[in-house]
């Protein structure tokens, strides 16, 4: 027997014995928990809170008109020296209108040494999330699978304002836990016990968030990354 097997053992002994002198027929009562609590303060505004928290991250969020999202996706791209994107099924083809850019469909899948070759993948979102600055993909229509969105060296997704929720709880009400979700909170990013920051070790290292408002669109700012290509 193993020191797992041991452990195990001797927790659960310690659990018989402790419930020796318990009637055999006698039930723990099924109390009810109320769950109507106020778990968190929404922000007045949670569109504007959901892009302070991205920024945070050293993302880069751009807010646009509806009838404008196609003319920023291309310009995002334009400015970041994309060339090939990966497109998922299901991405609304109207939000492409405006580029020229080699774009690379994922059907049948790619591999991992195809996906590399790409610059960018483009995606929407199933939820985003306020509080945290966390855009949520459940392999959706305009999603793709997971590898799309770790592989390539810049993710840029579309997100509306009524997919953004205040916090995780209400996030995960609206999704299927059946379904592989991926959780991206700013670019892929990692320190040494020195605090240096290493970027795209574990994912893109740039993430564009186009969010739909009918707001005062941004002007594009961003620093060249064209040569920034792992």
């Amino acid at each position: 027997m193993g020191r797992t097997d041991t452990a195990r053992a001797a927790v659960l002994g310690r659990v018989r014995a402790a419930l020796r002198d318990v009637p055999a027929d006698e039930t723990p009562a099924d109390v009810p928990v109320p769950r109507d609590h106020l778990r968190t303060t929404p922000p007045d505004d949670i569109v504007a809170h959901f892009a302070e928290r991205v920024s945070d991250y050293r993302a880069t969020v751009v807010r646009c008109a509806p009838a404008d999202v196609a003319r920023t996706v291309a310009d995002l791209l334009e400015r970041r020296g994309v060339r090939r994107v990966v497109v998922p099924d299901g991405f609304p083809p109207e939000f492409l209108t405006r580029t020229d850019v080699d774009l690379v469909r994922d059907a049948p899948p790619l591999s991992v040494r195809e996906l590399d070759a790409v610059d960018c993948t483009l995606t929407t979102v199933a939820v985003a999330i306020a509080e945290t600055g966390t855009v949520v993909l459940d392999a959706g229509p305009g999603q793709g699978r997971r590898a799309l969105t770790l592989v390539p060296d810049h993710h840029l997704c579309v997100v509306r304002p009524e997919q953004i929720v205040p916090d995780v709880p209400e996030a995960l009400a609206r999704l299927d836990p059946r379904r592989p979700l991926t959780l991206v909170s700013g670019p892929s990013a990692t320190s040494d016990i020195e605090l240096s920051r290493v970027e795209g070790v574990h994912g893109p290292r740039t993430l564009d968030i186009v969010l739909v408002t009918p707001e005062t669109p941004d002007t594009l700012d961003l620093p060249d990354t064209s040569g920034a290509r792992r």
